[in-house]
Protein backbone atom coordinates (compact mmCIF):
# COMPACT_ATOMS: atom_id res chain seq x y z
CA UNK A 1 0.00 0.00 0.00
CA UNK A 2 1.13 3.19 -0.94
CA UNK A 3 1.04 5.64 1.99
CA UNK A 4 -0.83 8.63 1.28
CA UNK A 5 1.08 12.41 1.19
CA UNK A 6 0.84 14.16 4.39
CA UNK A 7 2.26 18.07 4.99
CA UNK A 8 2.49 19.76 8.63
CA UNK A 9 3.12 22.87 8.18
CA UNK A 10 5.97 23.23 5.25
CA UNK A 11 7.00 19.49 5.74
CA UNK A 12 6.41 16.48 3.64
CA UNK A 13 6.26 13.69 6.03
CA UNK A 14 8.05 10.62 4.31
CA UNK A 15 6.00 7.03 4.07
CA UNK A 16 7.21 5.74 7.38
CA UNK A 17 6.19 8.88 9.21
CA UNK A 18 3.02 8.90 7.00
CA UNK A 19 2.77 5.02 8.03
CA UNK A 20 2.70 5.83 11.42
CA UNK A 21 0.28 8.47 11.45
CA UNK A 22 -1.99 6.19 9.56
CA UNK A 23 -1.63 3.67 11.95
CA UNK A 24 -1.77 5.81 14.93
CA UNK A 25 -4.73 7.10 13.98
CA UNK A 26 -6.85 3.69 13.36
CA UNK A 27 -5.54 2.57 16.98
CA UNK A 28 -7.18 5.83 18.14
CA UNK A 29 -10.49 4.63 16.65
CA UNK A 30 -10.36 1.40 18.37
CA UNK A 31 -9.37 3.00 21.25
CA UNK A 32 -12.50 5.10 20.86
CA UNK A 33 -14.89 1.82 19.56
CA UNK A 34 -16.72 1.99 23.31
CA UNK A 35 -19.21 4.88 23.54
CA UNK A 36 -17.73 6.24 27.39
CA UNK A 37 -14.02 6.12 25.68
CA UNK A 38 -13.33 9.66 26.68
CA UNK A 39 -15.53 9.61 29.80
CA UNK A 40 -19.20 7.93 30.34
CA UNK A 41 -20.80 11.09 31.09
CA UNK A 42 -22.46 13.06 28.46
CA UNK A 43 -19.53 15.31 26.83
CA UNK A 44 -17.51 12.66 27.25
CA UNK A 45 -19.87 10.58 24.84
CA UNK A 46 -20.30 13.35 22.49
CA UNK A 47 -16.04 13.86 22.47
CA UNK A 48 -16.45 10.21 22.09
CA UNK A 49 -18.46 10.20 18.66
CA UNK A 50 -17.17 13.39 17.75
CA UNK A 51 -13.70 12.18 17.52
CA UNK A 52 -14.71 9.04 15.81
CA UNK A 53 -16.41 10.89 13.09
CA UNK A 54 -13.36 13.39 11.94
CA UNK A 55 -11.17 10.01 12.27
CA UNK A 56 -13.22 8.00 9.97
CA UNK A 57 -13.31 11.45 7.70
CA UNK A 58 -9.50 11.50 7.74
CA UNK A 59 -8.44 7.93 7.61
CA UNK A 60 -11.43 7.54 4.07
CA UNK A 61 -9.45 10.92 2.67
CA UNK A 62 -5.69 8.27 3.12
CA UNK A 63 -7.17 5.43 1.46
CA UNK A 64 -6.17 5.01 -2.32
CA UNK A 65 -8.72 6.42 -4.76
CA UNK A 66 -9.64 3.77 -6.85
CA UNK A 67 -9.86 4.65 -10.93
CA UNK A 68 -13.25 4.70 -11.96
CA UNK A 69 -14.62 1.56 -13.73
CA UNK A 70 -15.98 2.04 -17.07
CA UNK A 71 -19.04 -0.95 -17.92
Amino acid sequence: MSEPTIIIGNTMLHEGQAMAVRVALNNFLIDLRDEDGLGDDEHGRAMTAAYRARIVEVLQMMQPRQPPQHP
